[in-house]
């Protein structure tokens, strides 16, 4: 399998774990990423916010680069923001509105056709490499590990492409692969509310306080997105400070758990880097 691979920002700032760890599965499990070239920023939420033609015409250059490269390839997208950017542009349909993309990005020499299909990482896990590649690899089973797959709600809304976008499951058949029992509960599609935590501490507190207690009894929440996996990690001692309750747990990608148990050491799954880890979780992942 080849995919064309659109890293994002995130995954060369504040994600880079998520990069580390998505290209080392991937090399494991006989998957070829080629790094989309001269990519740049989807816009994130930010360009919404400037000019609704900018917030298109972005991940629309990012769109024709591929189709530079081999439109036979699908797009292989890790970050939720910017899965959720892509594909509204690929998704786009007013006639007129490509024709001012396009004549936006033209200044660069740029035509974008709209062949391009624009795929989340865990789509690609869940329905093309399947949980049973990574079953035949385990060296390390998390048998004695409880976790929590969370969705967050960029990846499953408002398009409903691989998963039930209210009760979303396509993660849980990858987590018993792996040997770890799966987490059941009903806060996997929630909402974290993203940039509220900065903009509007309070609610994002009782959205991201809400899920942190929601997982009482789980070894680690498993995220899929970068804004998930900031919100639930940076602010626990905050909450619990909040909500007078500790609420520390661990929170990894789903390719790092991956990883963990096919054997990647933690260094080239960049753990390192991940700011809740807590030591009830590295003791049990030790006895594994």
């Amino acid at each position: 399998m080849n995919y064309i691979y659109y890293p994002g920002c995130s995954l060369e700032g504040t994600a880079r774990e998520y990069d580390l760890s998505v290209r080392a599965i991937m090399t494991a499990a006989d998957v070829e990423l080629h790094t989309l070239a001269d990519w740049t920023c989807c816009g994130a939420s930010a360009a919404h916010a400037t000019s609704h033609l900018l917030s298109l015409a972005l991940p629309a250059r990012n769109l024709a680069l591929a189709e530079g490269m081999d439109a036979a390839e699908d797009i292989l997208v890790p970050c939720s923001a910017c899965y959720l950017n892509l594909q509204t542009a690929a998704c786009l349909k007013d006639h007129n509105t490509r024709r001012h993309i396009n004549s936006v990005i033209g200044e660069e020499g740029l035509h974008w056709n709209g062949t391009g299909r624009v795929r989340h990482l865990l789509d690609v896990l869940s329905t093309d490499v399947g949980p049973e590649c990574f079953r035949d690899r385990v060296e390390k089973p998390l048998s004695n590990l409880v976790i929590a797959p969370y969705y967050g709600c960029q990846c499953l809304r408002p398009f409903a492409v691989f998963d039930d976008p209210e009760t979303p499951r396509s993660m849980e058949p990858l987590i018993e692969a792996l040997g770890a029992t799966v987490f059941h509960w009903d806060m996997g599609g929630k909402c974290c509310g993203a940039a509220n935590m900065n903009t509007k501490t309070d609610v994002g507190i009782a959205l991201v306080g809400a899920i942190l207690n929601a997982a009482t009894g789980a070894d680690a929440i498993l995220t899929v997105c970068p804004m998930c996996q900031m919100n639930l990690e940076a602010y626990q001692n905050k909450i619990s400070r909040y909500y007078d309750k500790p609420l520390q747990i661990t929170i990894l990608y789903l390719s790092q758990l991956i990883g963990l148990a096919l054997g990647i050491t933690e260094k080239d799954l960049g753990l390192h880097l991940n700011l809740a880890v807590t030591e009830s979780f590295r003791e049990k992942l030790k006895s594994a």
